[in-house]
């Protein structure tokens, strides 16, 4: 390791196979916290290269605990987390719209590390125990149509950076690393990120897999369609830049996004939504989002898939999804 952080302190860039090698050894706990912790601001500090990204996710996909969902034509649809805007759960809410819309979701997320309330936080405040056991996992999707794989448990060599990247409290490359370490492979994917430069890494990445795909950045900052400014699309079709009223939505102001200081305020937040008692604009954001998600699955448009989000959070679908899921995974 420490050839590794003189190269990359004078500059030098790992090739893929290097970058797979490092990572696994983290993850295997070859190193120390020190150098994991030097390892990891290395990155906050100069950007990643594609090259990288790649070897960093190859190495977490194989050491991962795999989830077979074939046949389910599950989305995941996520952040990278690190905007630093302390949201409530856009992409969360949003999969349960997704999956009262009728499809199948397969979800990945975590504990809030550089925010106050990441997925797990506030999936687990509202009832749901997790489980890393694959059939667990279908179980949920057949009975929700949708199932979530708290990281941890599905990539257990983490363990020993988890607790350097707390104390650190800032997002690393783990939060890059994110939406592409799903342990079930879902065929399609919704991901947003914290910056333009990392859509086009994310961009590149995808175009040499068979998904679907929709990565989208909110010019403003936000890691989501946050419709408080204009934001960019890549995908399977395009590379565009949007505004919130070409969908017909209004611009919103940040504050209306505001997660609150604590996991219990996300998570009445959370549940106002479901129970369509949010605010216009939470109610705005979550749509969006979820139409995206559908789009992209079903590879219909956008607007065709905002219509279908509207209808599952208006009919009680989306909370109905939200209440089988809490159920089978009590």
């Amino acid at each position: 390791m420490k050839e590794v952080l003189n190269r990359l302190i004078q500059n030098q860039t790992l090739s893929k196979e290097e970058a797979k090698e490092v990572l696994t050894g983290l993850a295997t706990g070859v190193f120390n916290n020190s150098q994991v912790a030097a390892f990891l601001t290395i990155y906050l500090m100069r950007a990643i290269r594609v090259e990288e990204l790649e070897g960093f996710r190859d190495a977490m996909l194989e050491l991962c605990v795999q989830v077979d969902l074939d046949g389910y034509n599950a989305i995941d649809v996520c952040g990278t987390g690190g905007d630093s805007k302390n949201t409530f759960n856009i992409s969360t809410i949003s999969s349960f719209i997704v999956a009262g819309a009728g499809v199948n979701v397969a979800k990945h997320g975590n504990y809030g590390v550089s925010s106050v309330s990441g997925s797990s936080n506030v999936l687990e405040s509202l009832g749901c125990k997790f489980s890393g056991a694959p059939d667990q996992m279908k179980r949920s999707m057949d009975t929700s149509g949708i199932c979530f794989m708290h990281a941890p448990l599905f990539h257990p060599a983490m363990k020993n950076v988890g607790p350097i990247r707390k104390e650190l409290g800032v997002k690393t490359f783990f939060n890059m690393l994110g939406p592409m370490v799903n342990p079930s492979f879902p065929p399609n994917q919704l991901v947003g990120v914290f910056n333009l430069e990392l859509a086009r890494l994310y961009g590149y990445l995808y175009q040499n897999t068979d998904k679907n795909f929709s990565i989208v950045h909110s010019l403003d900052g936000y890691d989501e369609i946050s419709l408080t400014s204009d934001f960019k699309l890549i995908s399977n079709n395009e590379e565009k830049l949007f505004t919130p009223e070409e969908f017909g939505f209004e611009l919103l102001n940040q504050e209306s996004l505001y997660g609150g200081e604590t996991i219990e305020d996300s998570a009445k937040i959370f549940l106002d939504v479901l129970n369509k008692k949010g605010t216009k604009a939470q109610s705005a954001a979550v749509v969006a989002n979820a139409g995206l998600a559908i789009s992209t699955a079903k590879q219909i448009s956008f607007n065709k898939g905002i219509e279908e989000a509207k209808n599952s959070l208006d009919s009680g679908d989306a909370k109905e999804a939200f209440e089988k899921f809490i159920k089978v995974n009590k």
